[in-house]
């Protein structure tokens, strides 16, 4: 995805923006026009506008109004019943997410392909759940999955995040406040501040989680709510508290920006502002304060139409994108702003009407919840269902076809296939049958991962990242000939070669892959020799020179084993989701020349000083000097963007276990 929405990092939407209170307090204008600053800014950063960089602060905007409001209407005078207030959430917030959803499920049917479409089924079931920010979480943490366009329905991860709020927070309040009052007090700051020392920890150790997680977001609820009870006791109120607010949140949507390690210490800035902004009071309107700019009649429009607003401008983005590629600045921005005109809409015939009804009975707020939930979750089903049947049968057993040990052509002689292997409906599974041993990002040791003949004493070690270890079925196949056993030895986004590298997924230093790297080499130095080591990997970390440098460091470790070492050449890059770009019919070729980049082990020598046998299968893959296919003789040659299908690895396992036998590496 171009500069608009994709993030290699995860993905800053802002939350929902909370419902007014009713009766609680009297109405501060100032607030709703905060409301509009801040979908403002998020639809700003989301339409690419460089000026707002940093405007995803929205979301610590909209949290910390969020415990602001929902804290000083449980907390007040005349708390209400848990089953009220749930009521009163259901019905402000539920049909108008019901409506986008559904909505959102149409436009997939009618713009997305079938591949696409099974995704945004299944974010959609997440969404209309209520748990969709765990769903992108794990989404963003798993180094195979993170790098896919970002969902429809990617921004009701906040609105996940603000109904779980609203559900523990609300239970726990209206307890405490129907109990001992003061102790909302140490609650409120107990639970703010082992919020804020997790976010601090999982942003620096684990990013998507700190981003997505409900736990690590809980501080800036709780920071909204202690300036509630703060504001009770009318203990604050100045102009200059007003300005001071208003300039750190703008300070952080124009200096921040997407390398700034997020929420974290970072987000202080904002939440921070937005608190002070709510305690120096809505002021008397003048144009000397900031409650009376937020006041002002474009930003309280903008405020009235904010939640309706942030839940249709998203979809109307990715959407476009989707089927149309990267688009202009001029056309972003048009789009995010058009995208008022149905918020205008949901706001005019949806909200209004069910927030203002006749009724304000607990179980017709619980009932309309209850519909607005079941709605989107049967327009997900659907869409999931027509897409599976499009794509084919998911649970079809995939038929590895014979594979030609040598020569020009993929498959054996005689061997034909009628359509494509796998099919798109098990392409994005095809993985190597590892299980738990292509080992999670912030691990640093492998745990034993023998396949084969287990017990055999003669075995073959495969190394390296997940460029390594989407060559298992192929190796499997060969040591099971022999009954030897195959140890894999993989970690995704690791490089073999001895360099640090940063993960985006985790936005750090990757330095859990330098400790692997260490404990691997010494493990295999210090262990029972195996017969064979095979290593392989992605060959675009870091510079040429540093490839170089860093192969030549590892394979001088390697030489302390003592046995044999062959080099799988790394495959193409597509660049592309290959099973998505054909499942919307499109040729799907890629230029040979980006795809492919030298060899240091071929280049520089290495394989020769170090005496590695080189296993070089680009030119099968990528016949030719133009145009490399996706497919070859009815065989889906990559499961994503840059990985080889296992079903591929083995059709390879004949021409492999040739060349190990004719270079003397196997009997």
């Amino acid at each position: 995805m171009s500069d608009l929405i994709t993030l290699t990092r995860p993905t800053r939407t802002a939350p929902a923006p909370p419902a007014p209170r009713s009766g609680a307090a009297p109405f501060r204008p100032d607030i709703e026009g905060l409301r509009g600053v801040a979908v403002l800014t998020v639809l700003a950063f989301h339409a690419g506008v460089p000026a707002l960089s940093g405007g995803y602060v929205g979301v610590d905007v909209f949290f910390v109004l969020s415990g602001f409001l929902i804290t000083g209407l449980l907390a007040g005078p005349r708390p209400l019943a848990l089953r009220d207030f749930l009521a009163r959430r259901a019905r402000r917030i539920l049909p108008a997410a019901a409506v986008v959803l559904t909505a959102t499920a149409l436009g997939g049917w009618l713009l997305l392909d079938p591949l696409r479409g099974a995704d945004l089924a299944r974010d959609l079931l997440a969404a209309a759940g209520q748990f969709a920010n765990w769903r992108f979480a794990g989404q963003q943490t798993d180094y195979l999955t993170a790098t896919r366009d970002p969902s429809p329905v990617l921004h009701f991860w906040s609105l996940g995040v603000e109904n779980q709020f609203y559900l523990l927070w609300g239970g726990l309040v209206l307890l405490l406040a129907k109990g001992r009052r003061p102790a909302v007090w140490p609650v409120t700051l107990l639970v703010g501040t082992l919020s804020l020392l997790l976010c601090l920890r999982w942003t620096a150790d684990a990013a998507p989680l700190g981003y997505f997680s409900t736990a690590t977001r809980l501080w800036e609820f709780a920071i909204g709510g202690a300036a509630a009870l703060l504001y009770r006791r009318r203990l604050f109120g100045s102009t200059l508290l007003g300005w001071l607010g208003l300039a750190a949140v703008l300070t952080a949507a124009l200096l921040y920006d997407r390398a700034t390690p997020f929420p974290g210490s970072a987000a202080l800035l904002p939440a921070l502002g937005t608190a002070a902004l709510l305690l120096s009071g809505p002021g008397t309107g003048r144009w000397y304060q900031a409650g009376g700019l937020l006041a002002s009649p474009p930003l309280r429009a903008a405020g009235r139409l904010s939640y309706a607003w942030y839940l249709w401008h998203w979809p109307v983005l990715t959407l476009a994108q989707a089927r149309y590629g990267a688009l202009p600045l001029a056309v972003t921005v048009a789009l995010a702003l058009g995208s008022a005109l149905p918020a205008w809409l949901t706001l005019r015939y949806v909200e209004r009407p069910l927030r203002r009804g006749r009724s304000n009975a607990p179980r017709k707020g619980l009932s309309v919840g209850a519909v607005a939930l079941t709605v989107p979750l049967i327009a997900g089903l659907t869409l999931g269902g027509g897409a599976v049947r499009a794509l084919g049968d998911p649970d079809a057993v995939v038929v590895i076809p014979a594979g030609a040990p040598s020569g020009p052509l993929l498959l054996a002689p005689g061997v034909q296939l009628t359509g494509l292997t796998p099919t798109l409906a098990r392409a994005r599974t095809d993985h190597p049958p590892a299980g738990d041993c292509q080992i999670a990002l912030t691990a640093d040791q492998s745990p034993p991962c023998l396949f084969g003949d287990t017990r055999s004493p003669d075995r073959v070690v495969l190394l390296g990242d997940s460029h390594a270890g989407q060559w298992m079925a192929g190796l499997l196949s060969v040591v099971r000939q022999r009954g030897w056993a195959l140890e894999v030895l993989v970690k995704p986004g690791c490089p073999l070669p001895t360099m640090t590298v940063r993960d985006e997924v985790l936005g750090r230093e990757y330095t859990e892959c330098d400790r692997w790297r260490e404990n691997t080499l010494t493990r295999l130095a210090t262990g029972p020799k195996p017969r064979l080591v095979v290593v392989a990997g992605l060959n675009r970390f870091g510079s040429a020179e540093q490839r170089s440098a860093g192969w030549a460091t590892a394979l001088e470790r390697l030489k302390a084993v003592g046995a044999p070492v062959a080099y799988l050449a790394d495959t193409p890059m597509p660049g592309k989701d290959v099973p998505v770009c054909l499942a919307s019919g499109e040729t799907c070729t890629f230029s040979r020349e980006q795809a492919l980049l030298p060899e240091p082990l071929l280049t520089d020598g290495l394989a020769t000083k170090y005496g590695v046998t080189v296993l070089d299968y680009r030119a099968l893959l990528c016949p030719g000097e133009g145009e490399c296919p996706p497919a070859r003789e009815g065989v889906l040659l990559y499961r994503d963007t840059g990985h080889i299908t296992s079903t591929l690895a083995a059709t390879l396992a004949p021409r492999i276990d040739l060349d190990l036998r004719t270079a003397g590496l196997l009997p």
